[in-house]
């Protein structure tokens, strides 16, 4: 996926610095959704010079071409994920933080129903399920009702 994204990047005319390369590398194979510190701090492991400005300007072009989407998470946080192709939803460990993209059942006639009762023309919708990983539930044995919230 790295090498596609820069190959993106660069036919739109980007230029591919070393500390882009890494922070495209950090997202692009990460298994979880990630914090801008979060990926700062393992940039960082790689490249010591590499500074948290760069981590937030390389977000902005990513974000700007389609490659990453924003997990809005409580508090008005947001984490990172690589973006997917076509119409799909993700679904995050509140534990763990791994996530997972799922084909979303047709929500269009709620969506015009919801037009009808309100009046707004709905432009576009995100879907973000939490909840506890299969994962963490067997090995952490944690429930609905044990959990910390992340």
């Amino acid at each position: 996926m790295t090498a596609n994204w820069e190959q993106q990047l660069i036919s739109k005319g980007v230029r591919m610095t070393l500390p882009r390369r890494i922070v495209i590398d950090i997202i692009a194979n990460s298994l979880k959704a990630l914090t801008p510190l979060e990926i700062y701090d393992l940039a960082r492991q790689q490249s010591a010079n590499l500074g948290l400005v760069t981590v937030y300007r390389t977000l902005e072009i990513l974000e700007r071409h389609n490659l990453i989407e924003r997990i809005h998470q409580t508090g008005n946080c947001h984490t990172i994920l690589p973006a997917v192709q076509g119409h799909q939803h993700v679904l995050i460990c509140s534990h763990c933080g791994s996530a997972t993209h799922f084909q979303g059942e047709d929500l269009d006639p709620l969506f015009k129903r919801v037009a009808e009762q309100s009046g707004y023309l709905i432009e576009d919708h995100w879907l973000q399920l939490f909840g506890i990983c299969p994962a963490c539930h067997e090995n952490e044995n944690i429930t609905p009702t044990n959990h910390e919230k992340v």
